[in-house]
């Protein structure tokens, strides 16, 4: 039976490494002023936020999370669940740690939501649009996101500045596809209706699209969360601080009770989160109703 019949063929063998590789190499020496330009900025966001969530008072935040609680879940058990929790995240020694982690998980929120909402918006309006970024989207979810560090690190070094970068491209597709999922299944007859009294495009964006649409696109800003959350850890890898640098410690180290701890407090962190963004967009949908 011939070789080829069993084992790939040598002859048909591509090398697409060197390619990417040589990309990268020449935009670290050529476009070295860019990307310095974007590390400072995303550096002095970085902080910014930092300030921002550091002036929140540990009691302050607790209270906060059990009045949003309260107010979204109506359920008082509830609201004193969460808040304790929280607390509890205090008590084992790690409240700072989870501002560190705040602050990288808030600013790539922010800015994922910036760039993704507008693209989402983008493409409800266009199918060759849609057709054209729908690759891509599917790309930056199924791309294992370790890839993602390798050109962030090289490009921007280490610390927190190349994990945002990384975070923005694993967490913006659920906006961009939720947004544009739900304007385009906001009902046409409301649509028709609007655009008979002499509605502009803006108009109707903006006061019958984007308001009807709401719940949905609630629903991929909890998803761009929860996504940003789960690099925590990964982004620890390349020098990313906070609750997921704890972890990576706890790896190393072989310190189960250190890692369990972090861990522990990241799964507070994200229930917290995901229950608050829920509740919101449940409100969205009762109001729309």
């Amino acid at each position: 039976m011939p070789e080829w019949f069993t084992r790939f063929p040598q002859a048909l063998s591509l090398d697409i490494k060197k390619p990417i590789d040589d990309a990268i190499e020449y935009m670290v020496q050529n476009w070295g002023g860019f990307f310095d330009g974007v590390s400072d900025t995303l550096r002095a966001l970085l902080l910014w936020v930092r300030t921002a969530v550091n002036i929140i008072p540990w009691w302050a935040l607790i209270a906060t999370v059990f009045v949003l609680t309260l107010k979204t879940s109506g359920r008082l058990s509830r609201a004193l669940l969460y808040a304790g929790l929280l607390l509890f995240v205090g008590i084992i020694g790690l409240w700072e740690m989870m501002y560190a982690t705040l602050t990288i998980i808030v600013t790539s929120v922010i800015l994922s939501l910036l760039l993704g909402f507008p693209l989402g918006v983008l493409i409800s309006f266009s199918d060759r649009a849609s057709r054209l970024v729908r690759p891509v989207l599917d790309t930056m979810q199924t791309m294992p996101s370790f890839v993602y560090l390798i050109p962030a690190v090289m490009l921007l070094g280490l610390g927190n500045v190349p994990a945002v970068i990384a975070t923005i491209i694993y967490a913006m597709p659920p906006i961009v596809r939720m947004t544009s999922h739900g304007i385009r299944q906001v009902d046409r007859e409301v649509v028709e209706a609007a655009q008979s009294f002499g509605s502009t495009r803006f108009q109707l964006l903006t006061k019958v699209l984007i308001p009807q649409a709401m719940p949905t696109i609630m629903a991929g800003v909890n998803q761009t969360i929860m996504m940003a959350i789960s690099m925590v850890v990964t982004c620890s890898m390349i020098g990313a601080t906070g609750l997921g640098s704890e972890v990576l410690k706890g790896i190393n180290r072989l310190e189960s009770g250190r890692g369990f701890a972090a861990g522990t407090a990241i799964v507070i962190v994200a229930i917290i989160i995901d229950r608050l963004t829920q509740g919101f967009a449940k409100g969205g949908v009762e109001h729309a109703e």
